[in-house]
């Protein structure tokens, strides 16, 4: 199945680019997903592990599963002062 990633802020910068479609096995999760991108090797394995996640403009665990043309975000950690 295909799903949608979407890059926001510092993952953006990391991967330099703001979104990427990934064929992932059906059933997959959203982790399924991370470890998919991170095994590209450079520059995806500059993501973190268990970055947050919203799954259709939904925040999600990452135990959450995926279906065909989903949208998954990844969230950077966002610090305030």
């Amino acid at each position: 199945m295909q799903v949608h990633v979407l890059f926001f802020a510092v993952y953006r910068d990391a991967v330099g680019r703001d979104r990427l479609s990934v064929e992932l096995p059906d059933g997959a999760r959203a982790h399924d997903l991370v470890s998919t991108l991170r095994a590209r090797g450079h520059p995806f394995d500059r993501l973190p592990e268990a970055p947050a996640v919203a799954v259709n403009e939904r925040y999600a665990p990452l135990h959450t599963g995926l279906a065909p043309d989903d949208t998954v975000a990844l969230i950077p950690p966002v610090a305030g002062g």
